[in-house]
């Protein structure tokens, strides 16, 4: 954006007060391409259109398949046209059901498989939509918190810091011009290609070592931890040095955008019969974050460091409250 302000005013000659708005339009013009193009180019599921995705499971079933197709409701975890003896979603624990004298015993066991998406794709079932209050209670339930939280505090972070980074950088380096401090400002975003999807990439490659959704709920944690501290230490020490803020600045980048990758690296274990609402909760929450530190740096003015000191202790107590919460609900399994 600085170099398009920086073209309209020194090449096309408007005044300072126009460019800057003329300068919008290319963003615009950017997202509505990609907007259309995501409409009109892309596939809703990877087997297609999503009012035919019960076509999918027909075409590929065989006697072999674990169900034939059948609609699975949500709160009874069996089919709509009476109770199976195949699993339900609820049942896919199948490893962790104790046996004893050969019989299996109802326990609560914990929807950790590393198998999980083997295990639907051969259950071929269409999924009822949940009804409001089950949605009601995927969304507000303790495992979906633990990963809204971290992610309002992350991304939230990001937006919020995004929208005053180049100002922080004209205040404390006033040489460097409008133009500079708008370009290092933008690496803060640009680093997002690298960094996001390490968080995801390491996310991961944990869960492949260890197999337990827990270790990529470790990491979450430690980077939102990190995260807070580097926050902390930009705002305690308030820079000066340009080495010292960007190094600083490129460090929290890192953890920062890799807990954004490492969050969705959790979410698809989350209610995973539900994850359009825990994806919906988590990312209507980094917005939700992003406006409560916009708020915290509104009401501080010029004081960038003071704010950031804030958010990083917010960030910092918010990531270890939520800690203990396990990722991965318990959910009653019944015996069939």
């Amino acid at each position: 954006m600085p170099a398009i302000f920086d073209s309209l005013v020194h090449n096309q000659g408007l005044p300072a007060h126009k460019a800057w708005r003329v300068a919008y339009v290319v963003p615009f013009i950017i997202i509505i391409v990609i907007a259309m193009g995501m409409l009109f180019l892309c596939e809703d599921t990877p087997t297609g259109k999503w009012s035919e995705r019960h076509l999918w499971a027909k075409e590929t079933s065989s006697a072999e398949s674990v169900s034939q197709g059948k609609v699975v409701d949500l709160t009874s975890g069996f089919s709509s046209n009476g109770p199976s003896t195949t699993p339900s979603l609820y049942n896919m624990g199948m490893d962790d059901i104790e046996k004893k004298g050969g019989a299996q015993t109802p326990r609560v066991v914990d929807k950790d498989a590393s198998a999980m998406g083997q295990i639907d794709t051969l259950r071929q079932d269409t999924v009822v939509a949940p009804t409001r209050k089950e949605a009601f209670r995927v969304a507000f339930s303790l495992s979906t918190m633990a990963v809204a939280i971290p992610y309002a505090c992350s991304f939230g972070s990001e937006l919020a810091i995004n929208s005053i980074l180049g100002t922080y950088y004209d205040k404390n380096f006033p040489t460097l011009g409008q133009t500079k401090t708008g370009q290092w400002a933008a690496m803060f975003g640009l680093l997002n290609v690298v960094f996001r999807p390490i968080g995801g990439l390491l996310g991961d490659v944990l869960y492949r070592c260890t197999g337990t959704v827990w270790s990529k709920k470790l990491l979450l944690t430690s980077l939102g931890l990190i995260m807070g501290a580097f926050e902390l230490a930009i705002g305690f020490t308030n820079p000066h040095n340009e080495g010292t803020m960007f190094g600083l600045v490129a460090g929290l980048a890192l953890f920062l955008e890799a807990c954004n990758g490492a969050n969705f690296a959790v979410v698809p274990h989350v209610h995973s019969y539900a994850n359009g609402i825990v994806s919906g909760i988590v990312g209507g929450f980094g917005n939700l974050g992003g406006i409560i530190f916009a708020i915290v740096f509104r009401y501080h003015g010029s004081d960038y460091a003071k704010s950031l000191w804030i958010i990083g202790a917010i960030s910092l107590g918010a990531n270890l409250a939520v800690a203990w919460i396990r990722p991965v609900p318990k959910i009653p399994v019944i015996s069939s």
